[in-house]
């Protein structure tokens, strides 16, 4: 009897308070990411962790954030609630959308990129708490699952741009696949602007000449060390970067790169990690990190999925001399743990109107915001 009484209160227990971790209930803000380092002034807070499987990012004039997913099949918002200029809030905008990874916000419409089309919801700060309707942009996009989950951004010309990734490991492509499309608002004039791409999950433009950057994850397979991720650039030299013929500027393919040459394709701007998962990118603009952080690019590694020793789970930078890329190096980090378990994966990064820097995390559906202070707390 008595063991039965211990078992009871143990199940009771773990029923009000044991899944508040699936449950994604909120952290305490302060104090609670003591496991993450970043330099000197820099803290880490948690703006919500209801957001499950948080993937792609982009935010409207007024700061709200809207969150793309893949297997959920939502988008999020998080918006202020209390009038603190500080998102706060979670709410469900849309739901049983096809992986809509992808999000894009543009004259108060919000874009969202499915795997197989692109949708528009109008008007959506004003709509977003009322289930609103979508209509179609664009349609039959290529339907595999591998690499399909599409990121979606608006450009500096005012067109959408797509990613549209390859459908396997390694394999010959067919139109569009392994490729950067982009297309008017209204879905019309597709064109492909860059080829010979494996899996793009993050891109954006120079605010120096508005030129487009994009990461590249490299095939698996070949070893721990190689094939290197790829932060491009698309410079106006050539469009095609070799996939799957040639692997970060200067690995032939074993298979598909016989008779080929890797001069013949672009090369990295510079060589990430390899296999550490580099997705979502900004260059940073803001007031409120200090000067030398002008104009780098941030990346959200998202970490490896098959490496003997796991990489990436961390945010890293990349600094531009003369619009070349240099000095890629750590910026935040410890979201692997020192027994190699991640405690969490950074999807996308966001530069907020006050110069902060928001970071999606799909593993724990968290929603990290990254301030500066010189100031004693």
């Amino acid at each position: 009897m008595k063991r039965f009484l211990l078992l009871l209160l143990g199940f009771l227990f773990l029923l009000l308070f044991g899944h508040s971790r699936l449950d994604n209930s909120d952290l305490p803000i302060a104090d609670s990411l003591d496991y993450l380092s970043t330099p000197k002034n820099f803290r880490v807070e948690v703006l919500s962790n209801k957001v499950v499987g948080a993937r792609s990012l982009t935010k409207s004039r007024d700061g709200v954030i809207y969150i793309g997913t893949r297997k959920e099949g939502v988008v999020y918002a998080l918006y202020d609630s209390n009038g603190d200029t500080i998102p706060d809030k979670t709410q469900v905008v849309i739901s049983e959308l096809n992986s809509p990874n992808g999000v894009a916000y543009h004259n108060k419409d919000l874009y969202i990129a499915e795997i197989d089309r692109v949708i528009v919801l109008r008007n959506i700060d004003e709509n977003f708490q009322n289930s609103p309707k979508y209509e179609i942009v664009i349609k039959q996009l290529p339907n595999s699952e591998h690499h399909g989950w599409r990121y979606l951004k608006v450009g500096p010309d005012s067109k959408l741009y797509l990613s549209i990734g390859a459908p396997c490991n390694v394999c010959e492509l067919n139109y569009p696949l392994g490729s950067i499309a982009r297309m008017n608002l209204d879905g019309s004039d597709f064109e492909v602007i860059a080829t010979g791409i494996r899996n793009s999950v993050g891109f954006s433009w120079s605010p120096l000449d508005n030129s487009l950057w994009f990461t590249d994850n490299g095939r698996d397979w070949l070893g721990d060390n190689a094939p290197a991720d790829e932060l491009n650039h698309l410079s106006g030299t050539t469009n095609n970067f070799g996939f799957p013929y040639c692997h970060a500027g200067e690995i032939l393919d074993p298979i598909f790169g016989k008779g080929r040459q890797c001069n013949s394709y672009a090369n990295p701007a510079i060589k990430l990690a390899p296999h550490a998962a580099a997705l979502g990118i900004t260059f940073y603009t803001g007031s409120m990190f200090p000067s030398e952080y002008k104009q780098k690019i941030f990346i959200a590694e998202h970490g490896s999925w098959n490496r003997k020793e796991p990489i990436g789970y961390r945010i890293t930078t990349v600094e531009l001399k003369d619009n070349q890329a240099v000095n890629y190096e750590v910026f935040a980090e410890g979201w692997l743990d020192k027994s190699g378990s991640p405690l969490g994966r950074p999807v996308d990064i966001l530069e907020m109107n006050d110069g902060s820097l928001v970071v999606s995390d799909d593993l724990s559906g968290t929603i990290y915001r990254i301030i500066y202070s010189s100031l004693p707390e």
